[in-house]
C-alpha cells in the first residue's frame, strides 16, 4: 500500500498538482471576496471550494499523467524521473492511460458543476500541456512559454469559478481585470522559475534532449533572460494596487520580494554558478504562495 501511494504520488506530480490547486482555491476566495464585499452571496460557499479543488487536482493530474505516458521513454534516461512508476515498469503506460482519462473526465466534469468556463479551459489547459508543451520541450526554448500558459490558468479557472455564472449582474468589468491579473501575475512568474529549474537540473535535461533554456545553454544570455523576467515581475505584482484591489501590505511584498528575487537573478547573471540558480529556483518557491496568500488578506472588496 506504501508503494502504491508513493507511485501514485509521482504519477500525478503531487506537490505539483497541489501549488495549482492552491493557486485556483485562492483565487477562487478573492472571488468569493469580492462577491461578499457587494452583498451579491451571504457567505462563501465552501462546498465550491471543495468542489474547485478535488475537480482542479484531479485535472492537473490527469495532464501531468498524459505528459508521463507521451515521456516514459525519456524519463527512463534522466535521474529525477526515472523511477517513476511507468519508466520503473511498475505501471504499464496502458494502465496509466486508463488512469488518466478517468481523471481528466471527473475533474472536467466537476468543475464543469461550478459554470461551464470552468469546464472548458479545464480541458483547454490538459490540450495545451500535454500535447504542446509536452513535444515541445525537445524541439524548443519557445516550450516555457506554451507551457506558461496552461501553468497560469489556475487563478484564473480559480476567480471564474468563484461566480456560479458569469451574468452582467454578477460579473463585472473590473472582475475581468482582476481575472487577468491573477494570471498575469503567475505567467511572468514561471519564467523565471523553470529557466532556474532548467539550469540546476541542465546536464539531467540533456539526457532527455529538453531545451528549456532561453539559449539551450548555461550562459550570460539565459541568465539576462532570467534576470528580465523577475524585473517585468515586479510592475505586474504591482497591478492589483494599480487597479484599486490591493491594499498596502501586498504593494509592499510584492515590492520587497520582487526585489529578492530580482537581486537574486542579477547574481546569477553576474556568476553563472549553480549556487546561484539554485537560490533563484527556491526564491520562487515561496515568491507566487506568499504574493497569492497576502493578496487574498489584504483583498478590497469595492
Amino acid at each position: 500500500m506504501k508503494q502504491f501511494f508513493s507511485d501514485f504520488s509521482k504519477l500525478v506530480k503531487f506537490r505539483l498538482s497541489f501549488t495549482v490547486v492552491f493557486s485556483a482555491s485562492i483565487s477562487f476566495l478573492i472571488g468569493q471576496k469580492m462577491q461578499l464585499g457587494r452583498g451579491h452571496i451571504p457567505s462563501i460557499d465552501w462546498g465550491n471550494w471543495f468542489i474547485l479543488i478535488v475537480g482542479g487536482f484531479l485535472v492537473t493530474a490527469a495532464a501531468n499523467c498524459f505528459n508521463e505516458i507521451i515521456e516514459v521513454d525519456l524519463d527512463k534516461l534522466m535521474t529525477r524521473t526515472k523511477d517513476r512508476p511507468m519508466p520503473a515498469g511498475r505501471m504499464t503506460t496502458g494502465q496509466g492511460l486508463v488512469l488518466g482519462i478517468f481523471m481528466a473526465f471527473l475533474g472536467t466534469w466537476l468543475l464543469g458543476q461550478l459554470n461551464l468556463e470552468t469546464g472548458l479551459l479545464s480541458v483547454f489547459s490538459i490540450l495545451l500541456y500535454a500535447f504542446a508543451y509536452t513535444p515541445l520541450k525537445r524541439k524548443s526554448p519557445i516550450a516555457v512559454f506554451v507551457g506558461a500558459i496552461p501553468g497560469a490558468l489556475p487563478p484564473l479557472i480559480g476567480y471564474l469559478a468563484a461566480f456560479g455564472s458569469l451574468k452582467a449582474d454578477l460579473f463585472l468589468d473590473i472582475d475581468y481585470k482582476i481575472a487577468v491579473i491573477l494570471f498575469l501575475i503567475q505567467f511572468v512568474w514561471q519564467f523565471p522559475h523553470f529557466w532556474a529549474i532548467a539550469w540546476v537540473l541542465d546536464e539531467d535535461y540533456k539526457k532527455a534532449g529538453f531545451r528549456l533554456l532561453p539559449t539551450k545553454k548555461k550562459d550570460k544570455t539565459s541568465a539576462l533572460f532570467t534576470f528580465v523576467s523577475t524585473l517585468i515581475l515586479i510592475p505586474v505584482s504591482l497591478l492589483p494596487t494599480f487597479y484599486g484591489f490591493g491594499g498596502y501590505y501586498i504593494t509592499g511584498l510584492s515590492i520587497i520580494a520582487g526585489v529578492t528575487f530580482s537581486w537574486l537573478a542579477f547574481k546569477l547573471l553576474m556568476n553563472r554558478e549553480l549556487a546561484d540558480a539554485k537560490k533563484v529556483m527556491f526564491c520562487s518557491f515561496f515568491y507566487i504562495p506568499a504574493v497569492q496568500l497576502v493578496l487574498m488578506f489584504d483583498f478590497i472588496a469595492k
